[in-house]
């Protein structure tokens, strides 16, 4: 199968940690022979060192040829303080709306492994393994009006949480699909307590729920949600939400997995020409400008996002699980960054990578 892919690196450490996800790509394409073709774009912050936009047009055009792209990071503290249009983060907007991508799938697995790098006891995280889906291009990232206007004692900042039933209802049939494919449970998380649109959503998604009659559904308030994920990991399988509250849920997830450097995502919208899944895949973590450039970051939520690029743009489900699996033996052999070792010398982003590829033979 040809590959076409984007390798969009971005700021910070997204270069490095997007280097070897690209080296284990190009281990895979080769022991399986596909044709591997790779465009190389920018986004965010060097965007607009070199460009001027976070989100240049040659970007988009790269992005729309390509059949699934694959992200680093964006982020750079020197755009701290410029307005919203003019910082790297608007190019992330940028590039999701342009795809269309519209779920957000991000795992959160408890390795054996990595069960004392997390703050969490033992028992409590031992187990856990859930899919947060979180819708990706509504809510108040996107609603308008928006904006910080007038001045003095009167300045005022606006942002509008917006959602229609078509956008409910499209991310949620991917909840339930992926439901049936694990453990047949759906939580979907809200705060219809107070909002009226998390109201419109849980009437959505209850509607939705009577297509899937095999699939559990349940409700539960973001914090409330934010609580049990911590006292209770083990009992979710996919949790549902929409933008902001997936935004802030599945960081928290880093803390069961032990690194936030551990975490990949995808997310997906509709299908290309060639019958691949329109796809950007990305680590959760950061571009962590602290430590670029120094060989010592994690590269596998980098390189877990390269398996589910493969998985669900490609359907290439074999090689997709010998690098989830090449990924949990590196963890074993303690072959890690700092961030999982405590104590011991570390290895660098570069022998992660080489030795994810090592163990996929």
């Amino acid at each position: 199968m040809d590959l076409n892919i984007l390798v969009l690196p971005g700021d910070g450490i997204g270069t490095e940690v997007t280097r070897e996800a690209v080296r284990v790509l190009r281990h895979v394409a080769g022991k399986w022979n596909h044709p591997l073709h790779i465009a190389e774009g920018l986004l965010g912050g060097i965007a607009i060192h070199r460009t001027g936009s976070p989100f240049p047009e040659e970007t988009a055009r790269l992005a729309a040829d390509a059949d699934a792209t694959l992200l680093g990071a964006v982020g750079l503290p020197e755009f701290d303080n410029c307005p919203p249009e003019k910082r790297p983060e608007k190019g992330l907007l940028g590039i999701r709306k342009a795809l269309g991508v519209f779920a957000n799938l991000r795992p959160v697995r408890a390795f054996a492994a990595l069960l004392d790098s997390s703050p969490l006891k033992n028992a409590l995280v031992e187990g856990t393994d859930m899919i947060i889906v979180r819708e990706l291009t509504g809510g108040i990232y996107y609603g308008t009006p928006r904006g910080i206007s007038g001045s003095g004692p009167e300045t005022r900042a606006v942002n509008t949480m917006t959602y229609t039933r078509a956008e409910i209802e499209r991310v949620s049939h991917v909840a339930f699909r992926l439901a049936r494919g694990r453990r047949r449970k759906v939580t979907s998380v809200d705060k219809s307590n107070v909002l009226e649109n998390s109201q419109l959503w849980r009437r959505v998604v209850t509607e939705i729920a009577v297509e899937y009659p095999d699939v559990a559904l349940d409700h539960l308030l973001v914090d409330n949600c934010a609580m049990q994920l911590i006292l209770n990991p083990r009992r979710f399988d996919v949790v549902l939400t929409e933008n902001m509250f997936g935004d802030i849920l599945s960081d928290e997830g880093a803390v069961l997995a032990g690194s936030i450097g551990m975490l990949p995502s995808a997310s997906l919208g509709g299908r290309k020409p060639s019958g691949a899944w329109v796809g950007l895949y990305e680590p959760v973590h950061g571009s962590a400008p602290d430590i670029a450039g120094q060989n010592k970051a994690n590269p596998l939520g980098a390189i877990g996002s390269v398996a589910a690029m493969l998985e669900y743009s490609f359907g290439l489900k074999e090689e997709a699980a010998s690098v989830n699996a090449a990924i949990e033996a590196v963890l074993g052999s303690g072959r890690v960054t700092a961030d999982l070792r405590p104590s011991g010398a570390p290895a660098t982003t570069e022998q992660v990578g080489e030795a994810v590829c090592a163990a996929i033979g």
